[in-house]
């Protein structure tokens, strides 16, 4: 599996794996040196790295480590075993912290890594949403996973891929906060009225075929608080429900949820989508939206997707038109 520059260590990640595996029992500073073959020091030093991430290891002077419970960080070798059966279990690249798991995504893309391979990590620094914007990201609170596809389908179908990953996490949201996630088009989560996660797709392709497609799928899970400049409209599955949530848990739901989607859309086309959408979204049929391009602004009421997943708008001048590209916000 080629590699890149920041991925997590395979033996630290194999230390998370035995407190993991182990939650309660103390593990002595030796034993666990030598289950992953490096130096106690060398023990301590990755200890520390994993309290900088939020694992709760808990040293004691004579006898060892261990942990509270069950780490939320998302392992490899456990997600790999919950996703056996789908593209997603073969290829996994973890970081604790990198720029942007879509960049990686895009890098492998082009390296030739095979379709399913799926990039996670514990922190962004540099995580961004569409046009450019940057997604917010926090120690071990989110989810922060791109994956990366090779379909054989056209260009002009792509849109219909962020569909699929939107409704995707959409179901996996509803079904881990017990609330009904709604789908803002193209891409936005949203749990009463605040965002609560997004999508974003970035494709390498040629005029008659797509080489490949990325697509990046950020959640606010674990979050206490937002930032203040965006607490009034972003929030976190743990600020809507009062609880924590298994970040390992909300992915392997995503991701079976996308495979199935995916599956469907190759099969049965994007028929199948666009009527999902409708069962979910509040977006879809008669909500009145406020439509900002980058040439202009208008106002209307949605009128439903296109085949090809865009969202028709009934201007209030009367025409009806696809939505090409830009931003949609609910006009009170």
């Amino acid at each position: 599996m080629r590699t890149v520059p920041g991925t997590t260590d395979r033996k630290v990640l194999s230390l998370l794996a035995l407190f993991s595996a182990n939650p309660l029992l103390v593990l002595s500073g030796a034993r666990v040196a030598r289950h992953i073959g490096v130096s106690r020091s060398t023990v301590w030093r990755w200890v520390g790295k994993l309290r900088e991430l939020g694992v709760d290891v808990k040293g004691h002077p004579r006898t060892g480590y261990h942990i509270e419970g069950a780490a939320d960080v998302l392992v490899p070798t456990v997600l790999k075993r919950r996703l056996a059966g789908t593209p997603f279990s073969q290829r996994i690249h973890h970081f604790f912290s990198v720029g942007s798991t879509n960049d990686v995504a895009m890098q492998l893309g082009q390296a030739g890594e095979p379709h399913g391979a799926l990039v996670v990590a514990e922190y962004q620094t540099a995580g961004r949403g569409r046009a450019g914007r940057t997604w917010l990201s926090e120690k071990s609170s989110g989810i922060h996973m791109t994956v990366l596809l090779r379909p054989a389908v056209s260009p002009v179908q792509a849109p219909m891929l962020t569909l699929v990953a939107g409704l995707a996490a959409r179901d996996a949201v509803s079904e881990a906060s017990g609330l009904n996630c709604d789908i803002r088009w193209p891409n936005d989560l949203m749990l009463n009225g605040k965002k609560v996660g997004g999508v974003l797709t970035e494709m390498h392709a040629e005029p008659d075929r797509i080489r490949f497609v990325v697509i990046g799928i950020g959640i606010n899970v674990n979050h206490t608080k937002m930032p203040k400049e965006i607490d009034s409209i972003a929030t976190s599955l743990r600020m809507e429900t009062g609880h924590l949530h298994s970040r390992a848990e909300l992915v392997v739901r995503v991701l079976r949820h996308l495979d199935g989607y995916y599956k469907l859309f190759l099969s049965e086309g994007g028929e199948p989508l666009v009527a999902r959408f409708a069962e979910v979204s509040s977006y879809f049929q008669g909500k009145r939206v406020r439509i900002t391009t980058a040439t202009e602004c208008y106002v209307g009421l949605t009128a439903g997707l296109e085949p090809s997943g865009m969202l028709r708008v009934l201007r209030d001048d009367g025409r009806t038109e696809p939505v090409v590209a830009g931003d949609v916000h609910e006009a009170l």
